[in-house]
């Protein structure tokens, strides 16, 4: 079976309905920079994930892990070494 050419395609879009008009003033990614800014999408490995029971609980845990390891061990960083 041969594939039709754009000529012979059947038009199966309703008669009151104008592709040219629908199409017209579109902007191509208009909210994609907007997504993107807003999306921070991290995958935990399954047994990570069973261990928290929701964003907010991972999150918490991150932030006390910043905490822990601003806290002066008196050991000189490998930076002051």
């Amino acid at each position: 079976m041969q594939k039709k050419t754009g000529l012979e395609m059947e038009d199966e879009l309703r008669p009151e309905y104008d592709l040219a008009e629908l199409l017209k003033g579109g902007v191509r990614g208009k909210y994609a920079k907007r997504y993107r800014e807003g999306t921070n999408l991290v995958l935990l490995t399954p047994d990570v994930a069973a261990a928290f029971p929701d964003s907010d609980a991972v999150n918490k845990a991150l932030q006390l892990v910043i905490q822990v390891s601003k806290i002066p061990t008196g050991k000189p960083s490998v930076a002051e070494r």
